[in-house]
């Protein structure tokens, strides 16, 4: 996704840049308006199903951050002064927007990301419109002013906050902060990825529709070392929010250090999914397989990593491989597939690289493998692969592949276990299976993760959602999200 010289329609200035569509945008929106970028270069989507061009946007410039944080900064003082209720009450008109162009919203995505459709309706355009709805009750559960001794304890916005954003779910990732960031009273600049930027047209629209003040959210498109770094470097930027890759949020983070603002990161995983020997072991791998491959396993929290009782598992990948033959890989289009392809052709050639990585150094093959999938030659589509006998040094072991790839690994010992699940450089999420739940609690206790699901609990778009080690620190969802957006400030009286 290389920026390209394009010609740019309209006049410099504001409001001449055409607004956006499901095809992209001419410009940037910034002060509540689409605004003409400060250059003529552009980057193209490519829709990852047919490897063509389906639109572009700005690659912005340093300039048109600028102009952002200025749009930004001159909204802050009025945004701040309104009643959180009614902060919050924009929210919910958003949500309501979202809720209404949801199937346009899921289509869209799996178009520019390759998400299916059906999983996209679950996932991709529902979230989005919770983590925005959420707020008004979300707002109730803190505790804005409290009494501490002789001290009055308020929570105040900080101010501008820089967003940057990933492209495997593009929508809700942005509403994820977007949402507890205005709530809280900041404002905004957002920069989406670059490799699926059009989701974001659609919430902008929505934005312009239901009346929010200019200024208060502001979006430029452009790269993460041209756009991102110039958000994060601002000088009239408050604070920072990024969720990406472990790399570059350590990047973020030394460039943040130097005028000392606080940043919170959501970054890479490698998730354990503890399968204890008392497991229903059938419904445990079916549901491991599927939360290791969702949204094509293009998910930091996804359970790729698979621990079992090394006496079950002849067991264990048998079952595997037959939830892996009923998986069903193709158009994202069709109401039918569970897989489609991978984000971008760079994303499918890691993945790939990483599968005949994990067949160099030793790992057994239960199903899937380097190859195309079989009639699927067009588009950037990955087999969706299960290795076993995987041992904790193995390359598939330890580093994030971010692809439909499953690795078994088996233990000795419930406390072999637990060692092995803390064996990596990652905090994110985990898993933890037994017919007894104490003892799936105690397990996941001593887990050092941000999250544990329990025999397959559902995602709890409330609770807080972060992890630890490189996984990153600060938690969004919930009333935990909004807290990250706001500072403290003691008044003795």
């Amino acid at each position: 996704m290389n920026p390209t010289a394009s010609p740019a329609a309209g006049a410099e200035g504001t409001s001449t840049a055409g607004g956006a569509s499901a095809s992209g945008t001419k410009g940037h929106f910034i002060d509540g308006a689409w605004r003409e970028p400060a250059t003529a270069e552009t980057i193209e989507v490519v829709n990852s199903f047919t490897e063509q061009v389906m639109g572009s946007v700005p690659a912005g410039t340093a300039e048109d951050v600028d102009a952002a944080v200025e749009a930004a900064r001159a909204a802050l003082p009025g945004w701040r002064a309104l009643p959180v209720q009614d902060r919050a009450g924009f929210c919910t008109l958003i949500g309501h927007g979202l809720q209404d162009r949801a199937e346009e919203i899921a289509g869209l995505i799996s178009q520019e990301l390759g998400t299916p459709v059906t999983e996209g309706m679950l996932i991709q355009s529902s979230l989005p419109a919770i983590d925005f709805t959420s707020m008004e009750y979300l707002v109730e559960e803190l505790p804005w002013e409290q009494t501490i001794g002789n001290s009055r304890i308020i929570r105040e916005p900080l101010g501008v906050v820089g967003a940057i954003t990933p492209w495997n779910y593009p929508l809700h990732q942005i509403a994820a902060k977007v949402a507890p960031a205005i709530t809280a009273g900041n404002t905004i600049v957002l920069k989406p990825s670059e490799v699926t930027p059009l989701a974001a047209c659609l919430l902008a629209e929505v934005i312009e529709s239901v009346g929010l003040p200019p200024g208060v959210v502001n979006l430029v498109f452009g790269t993460g070392p041209v756009v991102g770094e110039a958000i994060v470097s601002h000088p009239g930027v408050d604070m920072v929010s990024f969720t990406g890759s472990t790399r570059a949020g350590i990047r973020v983070s030394e460039l943040a250090a130097a005028s000392v603002k606080p940043v919170t990161v959501e970054l890479g995983g490698k998730s354990a999914n503890v399968i204890l020997d008392d497991a229903d072991f059938e419904a445990a791998v079916v549901n491991g397989v599927q939360k290791c491959f969702i949204n094509g396993g293009q998910t930091c929290s996804a359970l790729t990593r698979m621990l079992v009782p090394r006496e079950s598992l002849p067991v264990v990948e048998a079952v595997a491989a037959a939830a892996l033959a009923e998986i069903r890989t193709g158009d994202p289009a069709d109401p039918e597939t569970q897989i489609g392809p991978m984000s971008s052709q760079v994303q499918r050639d890691r993945i790939r690289g990483y599968i005949e990585k994990g067949i160099e150094e030793g790992a057994k093959l239960v199903g899937g493998g380097p190859e195309s999938p079989e009639g699927l030659d067009q588009g950037f589509f990955v087999q969706p692969t299960v290795f076993s006998e995987v041992t904790p040094e193995m390359t598939i072991a330890r580093e994030e592949i971010f692809g439909p790839v499953l690795s078994i690994m088996p233990y000795d010992s419930e406390e072999e276990a637990i060692e092995l699940a803390n064996d990596s450089l990652y905090g994110l999420a985990g898993g933890v299976w037994s017919t007894d739940q104490e003892r799936a609690v105690n397990v996941a206790r001593q887990i050092e993760t941000g999250q544990v699901e329990i025999n397959g609990a559902a995602f709890n778009p409330l609770a807080p959602f972060g992890g630890r080690k490189l996984s990153g620190h600060g938690r969004e969802l919930g009333p935990y999200g909004i807290e990250d957006f706001l500072t403290l400030k003691a008044i003795q009286l």
